[in-house]
């Protein structure tokens, strides 16, 4: 009886130690994937602090294209909002459908921007409006790694939450909800990184 005593308390503890790891593989992965999305917080940033400067620039030049240039600040700012409300609670379908949405506004302001600048050689050719234009690209690339770096880290925390046996264990854990998806709408074109040639 003494060791069949000793096996069923060596099971209970087996199982106590198992369901921590499990406890504790769940806030690993989710931690990664609020860490992930700290990177693309970052990247974003810069990216919304690059974009009064770019506009700066290009007041001298496009004195009569003050329109184009409004909305470009206008939607940096939406933009920054939805990064402020989605770096809040990055597990919030609400919060990046948000920030995608502000993105893809974004976007079409800057593209819109890009093509009026087309008529301004002068613009294009100017030493900063090149800094300018570089260190966007390049931090559009930083983006794009720091977004499909979430997006992986986000596809490991739901597969492991959705997989047996933590699936058994996750609702206890708090880990109710599974992780969003940063996707914008224009995936394909954020994925490319804009082109921006001035």
């Amino acid at each position: 009886m003494a060791i069949g005593g000793f096996i069923f308390f060596g099971l209970i503890f087996a199982l106590i130690f198992y369901v921590v790891g499990i406890f504790n593989k769940l806030v690993t992965l989710r931690n990664r994937f609020k860490n992930a999305f700290s990177q693309i917080e970052v990247q974003l940033k810069r990216r919304y602090d690059l974009i009064p400067n770019l506009v700066e620039t290009a007041k001298g030049y496009l004195k009569h294209e003050r329109e184009t240039l409004e909305a470009v600040i206008s939607a940096r700012n939406q933009a920054l909002t939805g990064l402020q409300q989605a770096s809040a609670d990055p597990s919030s379908n609400t919060a990046l459908k948000n920030l995608a949405g502000a993105e893809g506004v974004l976007q079409s302001a800057l593209g819109q921007l890009n093509m009026v600048m087309e008529d301004y050689p002068d613009l294009k050719a100017n030493e900063n409006m090149m800094q300018v234009s570089e260190a966007l690209t390049s931090t559009e690339n930083r983006v794009a790694f720091s977004r499909q770096s979430f997006n992986d880290a986000v596809t490991i925390y739901n597969t492991y939450k959705q997989a047996f046996p933590p699936v058994f264990f996750a609702n206890q854990f708090g880990h109710t909800q599974d992780a969003n998806l940063l996707e914008f709408e224009d995936s394909a074109a954020i994925q490319a990184a804009p082109k921006v040639s001035f």
